[in-house]
C-alpha cells in the first residue's frame, strides 16, 4: 500500500511539472513576424549606435614598482605582490574558526566536527577574502 502511495505521488509531481502551456500550440501570420522582426531589428540598431557614441574603456590600473636605471630613465617592472592574499587570509582564519567551532558542537566525535567545520570555514573565509581581493584589484 506504501508502494501505491509512493507510486501515486511520483505521478502526479511529475505531471505537474509538465512546462507546456495552453498558448505554446498558437499559430502567428508571417507578416506580423516579419513586422515584428523588423522593429526588434531596428531598436537593436538604434541601442547598439548609442552605445558606441557613450562607451568608455576603463583600465585598473595595479600598483607598479620602478626602478631607475640612470638618473633620467625610470622603466616600470611587474606589480609587485608582496604577502598573502586576502584570499588565502580567510580561508586560514576561516578554517581555524570552523575547527574550533565544530569541535565544540559535536561532542561525540570533536575529531570529526573539526574536520568538517574546518573546511566549510575555510570554504567560507575564501569566498569572503576573494570578494575583497576582486574588490582591491588583486585579481
Amino acid at each position: 500500500m506504501k508502494q501505491l502511495f509512493t507510486i501515486i505521488g511520483i505521478t502526479v509531481l511529475m505531471a505537474s511539472c509538465n512546462p507546456k502551456t495552453a498558448n505554446d500550440n498558437r499559430v502567428l501570420s508571417a507578416s506580423k513576424d516579419a513586422a515584428d522582426y523588423t522593429a526588434f531589428a531596428k531598436w537593436k540598431e538604434a541601442k547598439e549606435a548609442k552605445a558606441k557614441e557613450k562607451t568608455v574603456v576603463v583600465y585598473r590600473t595595479a600598483p607598479v614598482r620602478a626602478t631607475t636605471k640612470s638618473s633620467d630613465e625610470t622603466i616600470a617592472t611587474t606589480p609587485v605582490k608582496k604577502g598573502w592574499s586576502k584570499a588565502a587570509k580567510g580561508a586560514a582564519i576561516g578554517a581555524g574558526a570552523g575547527a574550533v567551532a565544530g569541535a565544540i558542537i559535536n561532542k561525540r566525535n570533536r575529531a570529526v566536527g573539526a574536520v568538517i567545520g574546518g573546511v566549510a570555514g575555510a570554504g567560507v573565509g575564501y569566498g569572503i577574502g576573494r570578494a575583497k581581493d576582486k574588490k582591491d584589484g588583486r585579481y
